[in-house]
């Protein structure tokens, strides 16, 4: 996953861990989704070790919250 346009450049996803080894991510403040279980532990292994703009990257991937670019002509073909 790339972020051609730049999106990610500021600071978009936030996360906290639990001490139960949760994993709660937030977009722009707000909680979008939480990790628990092998996603979670997998989640802290490789996001401890990752940079700022990687992190970026891995957070917007596992929430799924990660435009693709396609929303305009999405956006187009139901006005129709």
């Amino acid at each position: 996953m790339v972020d051609r346009r730049g999106i990610l450049d500021e600071e978009v996803f936030t996360y906290r861990i639990t001490k139960d080894e949760k994993v709660f991510i937030y977009s722009h403040g707000k909680h979008v989704t939480t990790l628990a279980g092998k996603r979670a532990i997998a989640f802290i292994g490789i996001i401890k070790t990752a940079g700022e703009k990687e992190a970026q990257l891995i957070m917007a991937k596992a929430t799924g919250h990660f435009k693709h670019g396609n929303e305009r002509v999405a956006k187009q073909s139901r006005k129709r």
